[in-house]
């Protein structure tokens, strides 16, 4: 064990004075340099390649970091010359807060694709209550419904305005469907319709893998009974 670690300690000392680092990161290999990785002093990445050795290496000599490196390339290639991705953003935004390479986050906070993400819906998001955990029943019913059968079904409400939620009673006592298993969101205080409120519901349940589809449910209308426009059919397909 004495060996094993002194051998280790040698490569890694011979690397700080060597031009070029050898480098795997789950199984992608690099050549960069020490300085590159150093280039921000106060970033996770720099650090591990400051003092005492932190990383394993490969059965080649290759300095081992144990995580996907599908981006991490284009961390490199910032570090590099300050080159920003114009592909998969938000994957390498993930490697940029992992490393706590703050330039490169800042910057990429900056793009379209995650400034519109972070700033524009998911500051809409925060103000619609219970917004995530909803998500999280939606998703938790459908599985429990989906035994034995291709599509589950799950009824959910959307009230845009506090009016809404005074008509909210009269709404559930005329649906036809079991009125227990239907999830609820609203009111919220902002600008976004209906619609933006169930495209967010779409595309977070679909980035958990999952394939969705959503519709109006129609209520049918008595003679003496107003119609609601609150409920939609959110159709889960399994296979």
């Amino acid at each position: 064990m004495v060996k094993i670690i002194f051998l280790r300690e040698i490569h890694f000392l011979s690397s700080q004075h060597s031009p070029v680092v050898q480098l795997n990161v789950g199984g992608h290999l690099f050549s960069t340099s020490l300085n590159t990785l150093r280039k921000h002093p106060d970033s996770h990445l720099a650090e591990l390649f400051v003092g005492k050795p932190r990383l394993h290496t490969d059965a080649q000599g290759h300095l081992f970091i144990d995580r996907d490196g599908s981006h991490f390339g284009a961390v490199l290639e910032f570090l590099r010359n300050g080159q920003l991705p114009t592909k998969n953003i938000q994957e390498v935004y993930k490697e940029a807060v992992h490393y706590n390479i703050k330039p490169l986050i800042k910057r990429l906070e900056e793009t379209p694709q995650l400034f519109g993400e972070l700033v524009g819906r998911q500051q809409f998001l925060s103000r619609v209550p219970h917004y995530k955990e909803n998500i999280e029943v939606l998703i938790r019913i459908a599985r429990a419904e989906a035994i034995a059968a291709r599509t589950s079904t799950i009824m959910i409400c959307v009230l845009r305005t506090e009016e809404d939620l005074g008509f909210y009673d009269d709404a559930i006592s005329g649906l036809e469907a079991d009125k227990e298993s239907v999830v609820t969101f609203g009111p919220w205080k902002a600008v976004p319709s209906v619609q933006d409120l169930l495209d967010c519901v779409k595309f977070d349940i679909e980035s958990k893998g999952y394939t969705v589809s959503i519709q109006p449910y129609i209520m049918e209308k008595s003679f003496l009974s107003r119609s609601y426009n609150y409920f939609y059919k959110l159709i889960f397909t399994w296979w």
